[in-house]
């Protein structure tokens, strides 16, 4: 009504001052829609992000050590804060597995969505014949929780230390600093070696531990409730999620959202944006639905 009275009147600073207001309005709504797209219980806590070499060998070890590039490209030019758990170098090249931590804004939110196996599609650096190759490489996210939120015995660990390896702290090498964690009546294995001494690395170790006990616990509670239901879901790990084919042609294509990019390059050096944006809307509309 302002407006038009303005525009009436021809009071161009009235207009100009509505349209100023109006801008930081449409701002204000973008934030509220940006808000609401975080809903889950754990998209506040921080985010324990692992890539492993799936299929594939050599390629899959080098593939698993592109996406940890990936992500720490993406992490680098956002307001996250990274710290890198545990790296196990591949044995010729790449790495067998990583593990890091994401501290930040809805940083579990934003990341839940890399959770599953990215599949890789490209002529191979390894092969003399030039022949294309397909990998493998699985990622798992789950949230950071308190270590005394999760009742763990002591009796049911096996507590190793050994030398660290790869990208670390100022010690790497120097010391049997790394700690390896096993829960003997699970199987669950958590290392670290990137703090400074063998007790910083094992309070660490233990935080990543709780954090995965928790998160088996409740998908023990979840894959309960299917089965009263009579429902057969899809497993969150071992899902196929997003393929990266660079040969033939150019493309990366998230499989649940069908989001499609053709700039393969620009995805492998962190624009993951868009692709996070996409699934939180996804996730939205599977709620609703």
């Amino acid at each position: 009504m302002l407006l038009e009275l303005a525009t009436e009147e021809d009071d161009a600073a009235t207009v100009a001052e509505v349209g100023t207001e109006v801008t930081a309005l449409d701002g204000d709504l973008g934030l509220l829609e940006r808000e609401s797209l975080y809903f889950g219980e754990y998209d506040d806590r921080p985010a324990i992000l692992s890539v492993h070499a799936g299929a594939g060998g050599v390629d899959a070890q080098d593939w698993a050590e592109m996406l940890l590039r990936m992500y720490v490209r993406f992490l680098e030019r956002t307001s996250f804060k990274i710290e890198i758990d545990e790296i196990q170098p591949g044995d010729e090249a790449g790495i067998k597995s990583a593990t890091l931590t994401i501290k930040g804004d809805h940083a579990y939110g934003s990341f839940e969505g890399e959770r599953g196996v990215h599949r890789l599609v490209r002529i191979s650096p390894f092969d003399s014949a030039a022949r294309r190759h397909t990998s493998f490489a699985g990622v798992d996210v789950i949230p950071e929780v308190d270590a005394t939120d999760v009742e763990i015995s002591p009796e049911d660990l096996r507590i190793d230390t050994y030398r660290s390896q790869g990208a670390g702290g100022q010690h790497v090498n120097t010391s049997d600093s790394a700690v390896r964690i096993t829960h003997m009546p699970t199987g669950v294995v958590v290392a670290c070696q990137n703090e400074r001494s063998q007790l910083q690395n094992k309070n660490r170790a233990m935080q990543l531990l709780a954090a995965r006990l928790a998160e088996r616990a409740r998908q023990e509670r979840l894959d309960e409730i299917d089965s009263i239901r009579g429902e057969q879901t899809e497993a969150a790990w071992g899902r196929q999620i997003r393929s990266y084919v660079m040969q033939p042609y150019q493309l990366v294509k998230d499989l649940r959202t069908d989001l499609e990019v053709g700039n393969v390059n620009g995805v492998l050096d962190g624009d993951l944006d868009q692709f996070i944006d996409s699934y939180l809307h996804w996730r939205r509309a599977q709620q609703e639905e």
